[in-house]
Order: C-alpha cells, then sequence, then structure tokens
C-alpha cells in the first residue's frame, strides 16, 4: 500500500484525528505488521461510530456491549488489550485505562 502516513507520535496514534482516512488506517496498520480483517475492520468502524455519538472513546465493557461480543473473543482476535489497535487505526484518541 503506498499511502503517506501522517505525523504519528510515540504509540503510534495520529497527531491530528482530522488526518485519518481509511487507507491511511489501513497502512498505518500495515507498517505496524498488523493484519487487519475485514471483522477488525468492522470493530475499528464502530469505534469511530460510538465516537462520533458519545465523543468519548470507550472502555472494553461498554464497546464489547456496543459490537455485541464477548470481551474475551475481542481480547482472542487482537492478541492484545483491543482498545489501543481499534483506536490507533481508527484515528481516535488513546484510550484512558486500557490495558
Amino acid at each position: 500500500m503506498n499511502v503517506e502516513i501522517p505525523a504519528r507520535d510515540g504509540d503510534g496514534y495520529l497527531l491530528s484525528m482530522d488526518a485519518w482516512t481509511p487507507e491511511i488506517g489501513k497502512a498505518m496498520a500495515e507498517a505496524d505488521g498488523v493484519e487487519l480483517t475485514d471483522e477488525k475492520w468492522e470493530q475499528i468502524l464502530k469505534a469511530r461510530e460510538y465516537y462520533e455519538d458519545q465523543a468519548v472513546v470507550p472502555p472494553i465493557r461498554k464497546f464489547s456491549k456496543f459490537v455485541n461480543m464477548d470481551q474475551k473473543v475481542l481480547f482472542a482476535q487482537w492478541k492484545t488489550g483491543p482498545m489501543k489497535p481499534i483506536t490507533k487505526y481508527g484515528g481516535l484518541p488513546k484510550p484512558t485505562g486500557c490495558v
């Protein structure tokens, strides 16, 4: 993918949320060596939807209910705390208090 990735902070989050596009989100994941399945991409878009409605990054408990998935499944899919990569590749702010 030949997409120029805008400036990111030390954790890989975009410095400007306004710079995000779906292509940039996918290029960021590719640059980080993360495979985005269709299901993972849908979760990213749902997190953006939640953020647009609530103006806050959802905690994992609320997000798992929002997408109607068990938290354990989300953790298994992402191999890490799911909210960090979901928000990072979704161009959202860093979640607070996530593991």
